[in-house]
């Protein structure tokens, strides 16, 4: 699969994720067979791009080509400029979010908020796309609400900017993340457009990748809460999509190491205090079906030291390791 001169190693991508696609997660889901993997909405507002948050966003240095971040916004100018500025520290693909449900970000009529006003979308491509030398890509819903389904305009309008590849989330904006994403929105992009198309929402099983792809000839797949405690699902899929046969899970050992290995970078990443408090919700994502879950929780979301963390969840582990034995 090519992002505009970029050849992937495959089309399975991960999800941009607020809060949860900082580097350490990146690095691990390249490390377990993502193709491509997209950093946390970065803001476009110039006020608040040099905070310690939108600074820890924007760090790509020494990661895997091509880097992908992405950018949200609602003045086609600050887009631009946030592009260009991103382009500057090291990226090489810019991605534009015009999927993001969450109310503080529509409030401010960024995210999927955009697609309401087609005029402003072809306004922010135009100027984003024409700002940068990289590769630009869209995020999209399928439309505001399921009266207002206009992804298929949308797309052919970023096809007309110079977008290069659409990623199609099978929600509207009014379905946030309940019920069930559909897909068929993105297959009937995929027979309308010439740039790559890419499903996404719901797909947590190697069968319902291959099945969304064979069934609706989209490029590529991607996958966003299902890698969250499981960056080994693009493992498993890849492995699916070239043999047909299911990889066996990874064992207790495997698991706990690569916790491990993510929470230690958590720790350096972020400093001891942000990084313990941030590694409590992908312990949990990580640990979520093991037996005594629940009282394991309780203790290590009270402890505040590094040191003490990585005590915790390796007697946990030992526990997990003698109860499968």
């Amino acid at each position: 699969m090519f992002i505009g001169s970029h050849r992937l190693k495959n089309n399975l991508l991960l999800a941009p994720m607020a809060g949860v696609t900082d580097q350490p997660f990146r690095l691990l889901c390249r490390e377990l067979g993502a193709g491509l993997v997209i950093s946390e909405m970065v803001t476009s507002n110039p006020a608040l791009l040099h905070s310690r948050k939108t600074q820890l966003r924007l760090t790509n240095a020494g990661e895997p080509e091509p880097r992908s971040v992405q950018i949200a916004g609602a003045d086609p100018e600050q887009m631009a400029a946030a592009a260009i500025f991103n382009v500057n520290l090291g990226a090489q693909i810019i991605d534009i979010n015009m999927g993001c449900p969450a109310k503080k970000v529509c409030n401010v009529m960024a995210g999927s908020a955009l697609l309401r006003n087609e005029q402003l979308v072809a306004d922010i491509l135009d100027a984003v796309v024409n700002a940068v030398s990289v590769p630009v890509t869209l995020k999209i819903r399928t439309g505001w609400d399921k009266e207002n389904q206009n992804a298929l305009n949308i797309a052919r309008i970023a096809e007309s900017s110079g977008i290069q590849a659409l990623t199609v989330h099978g929600r509207t904006r009014a379905c946030a993340f309940t019920g069930v994403a559909e897909h068929e929105t993105a297959g009937e992009i995929k027979a309308r457009v010439s740039i790559p198309v890419i499903a996404n929402g719901d797909i947590a099983t190697p069968e319902k990748a291959a099945e969304i792809l064979k069934t609706y000839n989209v490029d590529g797949i991607m996958i966003g809460r299902a890698a969250q405690g499981n960056p080994w699902i693009f493992r498993e899929i890849s492995h699916y999509l070239e043999t047909g046969e299911k990889l066996a899970s990874p064992d207790t050992i495997e698991v706990y190491n690569k916790l491990l290995k993510h929470i230690s970078h958590l720790h350096r990443f972020y400093g001891e205090v942000q990084g313990v408090r941030i590694a409590r919700k992908h312990i949990g994502w990580y640990c979520k079906q093991r037996q005594n879950v629940d009282a394991f929780r309780a203790v290590i979301n009270r402890v505040d030291s590094a040191n003490e963390q990585i005590s915790v969840l390796k007697e946990y582990f030992d526990e997990q390791q003698n109860l499968a034995a």
